[in-house]
């Protein structure tokens, strides 16, 4: 057993010197160790509630009309509440029968009439506008790692800080503006109709329809950087979003050699194209990211299959960027960077220097005490700790942990903790011989009072350990994590590996007396 888990860790360690050996991971680096970004963000969570407001506005509006209640305007007011407008009489009856109906969730904020028109204000209840700010936040955390973990971060370290802060750390990542624009991107994709019964000109000279506004399709020429800005009227209702893509991926257009991003929808989101492209033969669709037009091609005929290409002029790098934001979903309201850090590889390489020296300098003070205070049993608890160290290296590098900067520091730690193990047992074993027991007798006489005590001491410090990890922030878990190894290590080495040599040469060898 014993040289089973010492050849399981050699296997493990071996990767992070010798990288291509086994098919192993190596011993991954925190941010502190080999550089990387910090990021704090902030989820504008109240977003989410106007998108939960608008979306329910449309719903109510296509209802009003599939069931004849007439309505003299639905609006958005105060950002976060519905006004809509109904001649008093039986629209009013109707209307609150269809509001019981299909709008519980909704609550009447004020009714006012006047000129024989009856005002109703909608709003979302308090508790309900939390519950949407708090799945937002949740909804933006899972967006972010989905998309960070197609980007290729090994071991990202992303969390919720406090009610709609996210904190993110990206170890070892060099190209912090793509990251940044990955991470923050909305990445709201919607198909809308362009406005062909308006003049684009009127539009940009303030002569915009109500149901329709301008967006731009952005062009820069690669030779020249000259950024080119191409306005579009566009109607501002929705045919379609993004919410119903099952895939995008990159794809090189063969005629012209150039990447495009091909996406595809689920069975809804099919029908619902094919619909849409039958009913508009010879209009054009606009393709919208992030109120970016992207492209806004003729449909020539209907499309049917679910699937849809996104061109722009794209470099391989951002159509694979684009590709991954779209498979991610996305951010269900806007995040803004309030904290931005970036560790460079050298402040990451002088914090490796500085701890081991310290952990070698600590390591031989240790060794060298043991070997003076307990002679030749002190080499065989030094022997232990030498292979304490390696089990630690091996169960960061098998679990896949990160080695951080304050993990150097608990390892240093267990350095210690370590041989105090031995040091239990030895005493005891002194205490037994100097009763006048054989040297055989004081060892299962050591070891059997001593293990209880050991026992109690390390796991004691392994829960500890362990509600570091579970509460801790990403330094205080590296912490904990090497804690955690070590004791376990620790544990192994001083009540399994060091028994088994005093047995081999009490035993085996039969040998009469200990130094110690």
């Amino acid at each position: 057993m014993i040289a089973a888990v010492i050849i399981a860790a050699v296997i493990y360690v071996i990767p992070t010197f010798q990288p291509g050996v086994w098919p192993h991971k190596k011993i991954n680096l925190g941010l502190d160790l080999q550089g990387g970004m910090h990021l704090v963000l902030e989820v504008d969570a109240d977003k989410a509630v106007e998108n939960t407001i608008e979306r329910v506005g449309h719903e109510m509006r296509d209802l009003l009309r599939k069931e004849r209640v007439r309505t003299l305007g639905i609006e958005r007011v105060e950002t976060v509440k519905l006004a809509v407008k109904v001649a008093e009489g039986d629209d009013v009856k109707r209307f609150d029968e269809l509001l019981d109906k299909e709008f519980r969730d909704l609550r009447v904020a004020s009714r006012t009439v006047k000129d024989g028109v009856m005002k109703i204000v909608l709003d979302i209840p308090d508790k309900e506008a939390d519950h949407i700010r708090k799945l937002a936040v949740d909804q933006a955390l899972e967006t972010i790692r989905n998309r960070i973990d197609q980007f290729g971060v090994s071991e990202p370290d992303i969390r919720i800080q406090g009610e709609r802060r996210i904190l993110i750390q990206l170890p070892g990542i060099k190209d912090t503006q793509r990251a940044k624009e990955l991470i923050g991107k909305t990445a709201l994709l919607e198909f809308k109709l362009l406005d062909e019964e308006h003049d684009v000109n009127a539009a940009l000279n303030g002569n915009v329809p109500a149901s329709s506004e301008i967006l731009y399709e952005t062009k820069e020429d690669r030779a020249t950087h000259r950024v080119q800005k191409i306005p579009y009227l566009i109607k501002k209702r929705t045919s379609l979003t993004g919410a119903y893509l099952t895939d995008a991926r990159v794809q090189i257009d063969s005629q012209y050699n150039e990447p495009y991003v091909s996406i595809t929808f689920d069975k809804k989101g099919a029908r619902l194209f094919e619909r849409i492209t039958a009913q508009n033969v010879k209009k054009r669709l606009a393709i919208v990211l992030d109120n970016n037009v992207y492209s806004a091609p003729v449909i020539q005929d209907k499309i049917a299959g679910g699937e849809a290409r996104i061109t722009g002029n794209f470099t391989t790098e951002e159509a694979r960027d684009l590709a991954i934001v779209l498979r991610a979903g996305a951010l269900p309201a806007p995040v803004q960077i309030l904290e931005e850090r970036t560790v460079g590889p050298s402040l990451g390489t002088d914090s490796i220097q500085m701890g081991l020296l310290s952990m070698c300098v600590g390591g031989f003070l240790v060794i060298l005490f043991m070997v003076i205070y307990y002679k030749g049993s002190g080499i065989v608890a030094d022997f232990a700790l030498m292979l304490n160290i390696l089990l630690i290296a091996g169960g960061l590098a098998g679990f896949g942990a990160t080695l951080t900067l304050p993990g150097i520091a608990g390892i240093i730690l267990t350095i210690g903790m370590a041989v105090d193990a031995n040091v239990l047992i030895f005493e005891r074993i002194r205490e037994e011989m100097t009763l006048g027991k054989t040297p055989r007798a004081a060892v299962d006489a050591g070891y059997e009072r001593a293990t209880l005590t050991i026992l109690d001491a390390n796991v004691t410090t392994l829960i500890a350990a362990l509600v570091l990890f579970q509460f801790g922030t990403g330094p205080v878990k590296g912490f904990a994590v090497t804690l955690s190894l070590g004791v376990v290590a620790s544990l192994f080495t001083a009540l399994v590996l060091t028994r088994a040599i005093f047995d081999y040469y009490l035993v085996n060898r039969k040998v009469r007396t200990i130094s110690i």
